[in-house]
């Protein structure tokens, strides 16, 4: 088994035990991120909740799920946990991650032209089983999933719709 297939598993193992907590605290898991090697890892839990997170909630999350994870003895030897909000223009890499963004700005990149172009900015107005909707500037786009290499949210300034 590789070490790639090993912090996977591990991170889905970590998330599994954090979704729970998370939710209690009306925050949800963006992602779990393992990474390093024997001697030292790294446990990356990045979450969010309407409005955006502040540091007081990763604070608190940290500390629960800090002993937790002592406790179910997920992680063998040392490791840092960290906890911190995905980032405005975070990339999109879940299906979760694709149905929370849905009426929010994204901007993603395909692998092949699809209408001529392989780079899309605008709202995400559905996400389908083999499609991404899109609506931009230059009108509404249906992208077909497959070709999607990257999707990330994009910032957009306050006050705008």
């Amino acid at each position: 088994m590789t070490v790639a297939m090993k912090t996977g598993g591990l991170a889905e193992a970590i998330e599994a035990v954090v979704l729970p907590v998370a939710h209690a605290y009306g925050l949800a898991v963006v992602d779990v991120d393992v990474r390093g090697g024997p001697r030292r890892q790294a446990v990356r839990v990045f979450i969010d909740k309407p409005g955006g997170v502040g540091i007081e909630d990763c604070h608190r999350l940290s500390r629960e799920i800090g002993d937790l994870l002592d406790v179910e003895d997920l992680v063998t030897g040392p490791y840092d946990l960290e906890v911190s909000s995905p980032g405005l223009d975070r990339e999109l890499r879940k299906e979760r991650e694709l149905a929370w963004a849905v009426g929010r700005r994204v901007h993603l990149w395909t692998r092949e032209a699809v209408d001529g172009r392989r780079e899309f900015v605008g709202r995400l107005v559905e996400v389908g089983e083999t499609s991404l909707g899109l609506a931009g500037p230059e009108g509404s786009s249906r992208i077909p999933r497959a070709l999607v290499t990257k999707t990330r949210l994009e910032v957009e300034p306050r006050g705008s719709a």
